[in-house]
């Protein structure tokens, strides 16, 4: 064999011993896909807006800040968690409605606020002033940079919060949940982990409440 035809073949074996171990380092180096997370009606980080002692019974609402029903629902949510507050664990979890032309947004300025420890403060800012900028086809982002400067908030860390990717992956994390949970519109409540198949009234949340602390 020739010393050129030696050459030749070291250089092909050499080259196939680097190609096999590039591909051992890619397979042992390449993340594995994380399993999909199976959905729950609440979770650790969920907005939690008061907390029973006991944690026996827990109301979950997945609302939209636009939705017009959530925004009836509001005042009879605040009264319940009035009179119930010490036996119930009332959570809110985001769902906003992609036709909704500003909802994604106020759930990320919700959601923003709550960086600087005002959450509870924008999601009834969120409610009581809808009647002003819901159900309109033209943007209200500084409508929402309005009510963070109302409330005090240190406006660039608010406004980095409201454009960062992560606010708006907590958002879809909860609407993800909530659609794998079968919600489909707003106001959804869950009562512990039981669908919520009645109006959106005081009396029938009232009485299923009744009932489940009575189980």
């Amino acid at each position: 064999m020739t010393l050129s035809r030696k050459f030749a073949i070291a250089v092909v074996v050499g080259t196939v011993a680097t190609v096999l171990t590039l591909i051992v380092v890619n397979r042992s180096t390449t993340a594995e896909p994380a399993p999909p997370r199976a959905a729950q009606v609440v979770r650790p980080d969920s907005h939690r807006l008061s907390v029973a002692p006991d944690g026996k019974v827990t109301l979950v609402e997945f609302l939209d800040f636009e939705c017009e029903a959530c925004g009836a629902a509001f005042p009879a949510v605040e009264r319940l968690r009035a009179e119930y507050s010490d036996r119930v664990t009332f959570v809110a979890r985001y769902f906003p409605i992609p036709s909704h032309r500003n909802a994604e947004a106020a759930a990320r300025a919700v959601e923003a606020a709550g960086r600087q420890g005002k959450w509870e403060p924008m999601y009834r800012m969120m409610f009581q002033t809808q009647a002003e900028w819901g159900d309109q086809r033209v943007s209200h982002v500084e409508t929402f940079r309005g009510f963070a400067r109302d409330l005090g908030l240190d406006m660039p860390a608010f406004e980095a919060a409201w454009t960062d990717p992560a606010t708006a992956a907590r958002v879809g994390a909860d609407r993800a949940d909530g659609l794998a949970l079968g919600v489909r519109g707003t106001p959804t409540f869950f009562i512990g982990d039981t669908a919520f198949d009645g109006p959106p009234s005081y009396a029938a949340l009232k009485s299923a409440l009744d009932a489940a602390l009575a189980e």
